[in-house]
């Protein structure tokens, strides 16, 4: 039950209004005027109703709370025993918290995207699935996962809700799980030149050195030991046109969870420089018309065309500063140069 006020007029007028109202009153009474107290009191009941006072009694139903339990169904999730593990301790997360009378359950399951590489991204599913609730009505999140998430946010703050995260990690302590991380990775390359790629072999607890083979289209061209955490520059070089398949591997070892995260495959597209033509004609044909717009439709070709007009016999006294435009650079090009054209 409380007491609440809908006043007729607007506070601006009606507190002014009051304010005069007791002086009013207060005065009448000093100088003891008749029928003062009755004129106070009929003054006093006049401003209250503009007040409009009302009691107002509300009904109120408790709200309970959300906590999501998001569980990571990853292919990593399928290794050794981790799936039954993940399913008892849903149960028994699912059964704790339906005991609570105050809280809801709410229940997102997330796998890998098909056809992406934005691996496990267990913060995004939370937030979506928790778009519709307001932020203080969230009175948790639990994660049941193998602890391996690509989209953590960088700050508490980013989650929209002040609640606390819990992580339940599957699998057991011994675990081992070698893999490649890579770092840079070129899509393009020039044809008959190297292409850098850099990467890091990930062998968390371990320091025995690891060996690394690159394969260029299944043929072995380089081997490589290196250290768990250390970046490896691998120089590959396009042996070909077109897609150029490298693929390397880190050496197994004994006790691994899986052998597919020590390999890594990247297609380089191998492509040509420039071809340079030089193109020299004299009196204007058909041909060399012909040769010009072949050359020129290729975009791998850079031309170079000099039109000599003036045939080499003709001799009528003209000065050699007026025969061109450019002199044409015939000792620069066919005996200074003519080793280093391609």
């Amino acid at each position: 039950m409380s007491l609440d006020w809908s006043p007729l007029i607007p506070l601006s007028i009606l507190v002014p209004l009051a304010l005069i109202a007791a002086a009013a009153a207060i005065l009448a009474l000093v100088v003891r005027q008749t029928g003062s107290v009755l004129r106070a009191l009929a003054m006093a009941f006049f401003i209250a109703a503009l007040f409009n006072p009302s009691f107002v009694r509300e009904e109120r139903e408790r709200l309970k709370d959300i906590v999501a339990v998001v569980v990571d169904r990853s292919a990593s999730q399928t290794l050794e025993k981790r799936a039954a593990q993940t399913d008892a301790v849903m149960a028994a997360v699912q059964s704790r918290l339906s005991a609570l009378p105050d809280v809801d359950t709410r229940m997102i399951e997330v796998g890998e995207a098909a056809g992406t590489s934005e691996g496990t991204r267990l913060f995004s599913a939370l937030q979506s699935g928790l778009a519709d609730v307001p932020p203080e009505r969230v009175a948790g999140a639990i994660m049941i996962t193998d602890g391996v998430i690509h989209d953590i946010p960088d700050s508490a703050a980013a989650l929209g809700f002040k609640a606390p995260v819990h992580g339940l990690i599957t699998g057991h302590a011994a675990e081992r799980d070698r893999r490649i991380a890579l770092l840079d990775t070129p899509r393009f390359g020039i044809v008959g030149k190297d292409q850098t790629i850099r990467l890091r072999v990930e062998d968390p607890g371990f320091t025995d050195p690891v060996r690394v083979r690159v394969s260029r289209d299944g043929v072995q061209v380089l081997e490589r030991r290196a250290m768990p955490g250390e970046v490896l520059r691998l120089p590959v070089r396009i042996d070909h046109g077109g897609q150029n398949v490298v693929e390397i591997e880190a050496e197994s070892v004994a006790g691994e969870l899986t052998a597919y995260n020590n390999k890594a495959v990247i297609p380089i597209e191998g492509i040509r420089e420039k071809l340079r033509v030089l193109l020299v004609s004299g009196q204007p044909h058909a041909g060399e018309r012909t040769w010009r717009n072949i050359l020129k439709s290729d975009a791998n070709v850079d031309l170079v065309h000099f039109t000599i007009l003036r045939p080499p016999e003709k001799q009528d006294g003209t000065p050699i500063s007026e025969l061109s435009l450019i002199a044409f650079p015939t000792r620069e090009l066919f005996e200074t140069k003519i080793t280093n054209s391609t």
